[in-house]
């Protein structure tokens, strides 16, 4: 059983915290969510063992920044679970990349669990998300900020051609995935200096991924005069079952992407009762155009990677495009095939 109306009841509990003079509040037990709580500046929100979960039908976010949309910076938001809080996706509402914004749609972004834009300083962690809709986290122009001891369970529903649904990706049934892009933690442009440590499970698409395009998501929450590099990000300690990549960095278009490490990626897909094997382990840059150009070799540099354990089905490590000074120390250790792929495609 979940508790209608969990979106006013927690926030009332903000409400009451930030009357009081706390600028804290704790949520316990199990409630459904029809629209975004909206976090507000110098706040911790606890989830004490909470079990959250989107309500069927909607089209909204979770959690949200109370500046999100508006053009007002945030400062110091904490959300922070404990004793197997949980976020969940809930029923899939139909809403994807292919209809975001047409057929009666609202943007895809609604189907973040956490959106969060324009946010300098904060603190996330201690929670598990399971069956996010889209990318479970996503953050635009965040700065200062610890993502940490996450956990991802991306729906593995397959579509049969009768119409039933069976559960187990397989990599030759891609086409058949019900919930498609299921990121776990997607950092866009303009986020910088940020330590992302400790995610575990599995994620249909990337488990983290550091992407700077320009596209309709960016233009809908550009912060006028900002960097817009994605810059001095540091990723520790990523075990995860990744259909796609468990590390994915991409820059294209004009957006700079540079001072990365990445200290520690294992492939987990062994014991993963969900899917079979990802494609990719770590996965910079690619021979696809997603911006208007590739990347330039001063767009993208300064980029360390240290401490890969990989079965991936094509490559351990797969490098496309230009970029400056990348380390991959060794040793790599990979279960099959290990391959760079260099700016031509090879």
């Amino acid at each position: 059983m979940f508790l209608k109306n969990g979106s006013e009841y927690i926030s009332g509990l903000i409400r009451r915290g930030l009357d009081d003079g706390t600028n804290t509040a704790t949520v316990r037990g199990r409630y459904e969510i029809a629209s975004a709580v909206r976090l507000p500046s110098d706040f911790t929100l606890v989830l004490d063992g909470c079990h959250l979960k989107m309500a069927s039908g909607v089209f909204d976010n979770m959690f949200v920044n109370e500046g999100l949309g508006t053009g007002r910076e945030n400062k110091n938001i904490r959300l922070l679970g404990q004793n197997g809080a949980v976020l969940d996706g809930g029923e899939y509402n139909g809403l994807s990349e292919r209809n975001s914004g047409r057929e009666g749609m609202p943007p895809i972004w609604k189907n973040n669990l956490i959106l969060c834009a324009n946010v300098k300083g904060f603190e996330m962690g201690g929670f598990s998300c399971v069956n996010q809709r889209w990318w479970a986290m996503n953050f635009l122009f965040c700065s200062r900020g610890h993502l940490h001891d996450i956990s991802f369970t991306s729906s593995d529903i397959l579509l049969e051609p009768d119409g039933s649904h069976t559960h187990g990706l397989a990599r030759d049934r891609y086409g058949d995935i019900l919930v498609k892009n299921s990121d776990g933690i997607d950092l866009r442009q303009g986020c910088r200096d940020i330590l992302i440590e400790n995610v575990t499970g599995f994620t249909e698409d990337d488990s983290v991924a550091l992407t700077g395009l320009q596209g309709q998501l960016e233009q809908e929450f550009a912060v006028p005069g900002a960097e817009t590099d994605i810059c001095r990000i540091t990723i520790k300690n990523v075990a995860t079952a990744a259909f796609c990549s468990n590390v994915r960095l991409l820059n294209q278009g004009g957006i700079k992407l540079h001072d990365i490490l990445i200290d520690g990626i294992t492939d987990t897909s062994e014991t993963c009762p969900h899917m079979d094997v990802g494609i990719h382990t770590l996965r910079i840059g690619d021979t696809h155009m997603y911006g208007s150009r590739h990347a330039t070799a001063d767009e993208t540099y300064n980029i360390r990677v240290k401490n890969i354990i990989s079965r991936a089905a094509v490559s351990a490590v797969a490098l496309a495009g230009e970029m400056t000074n990348v380390e991959i120390d060794p040793p790599i250790c990979a279960i099959g095939t290990v391959d760079f792929i260099d700016s031509r495609g090879r």
